[in-house]
């Protein structure tokens, strides 16, 4: 599983401008059971997206789609966890650890 975390790197006009691209492409990624969870951080200087994915490569690729990022106004961090803990809705998503 992975934390994609956004932070905004232009003014929040540009960013607005692009926001419903932006939600048109998250909402591709949630259709494809990608993305489980996605919003924006307090303070808004970003954002947050939980996704699955087949490796870290894929997800990064994923990423570099997104419209923020094809214009410029953010800079993604990916970090890449293992869910071997998760609540019922999840449970799908849960993952073992390494033999």
């Amino acid at each position: 599983m992975f934390v994609l975390e956004l932070t905004y790197t232009a003014p929040i006009e540009r960013v607005d401008a692009l926001l419903p691209a932006h939600a048109e492409w998250l909402g591709g990624h949630y259709a494809a059971g990608v993305f489980l969870a996605s919003g924006r951080k307090v303070p808004r200087d970003g954002g947050v997206i939980i996704a699955t994915g087949e490796d870290r490569a894929a997800v990064e690729a994923i990423a570099r789609t997104d419209p923020f990022a094809v214009a410029g106004v953010v800079e993604y961090r990916v970090t890449e966890f293992l869910a071997t803990t998760v609540a019922p809705a999840l449970e799908t998503h849960r993952q073992q650890l390494p033999a």
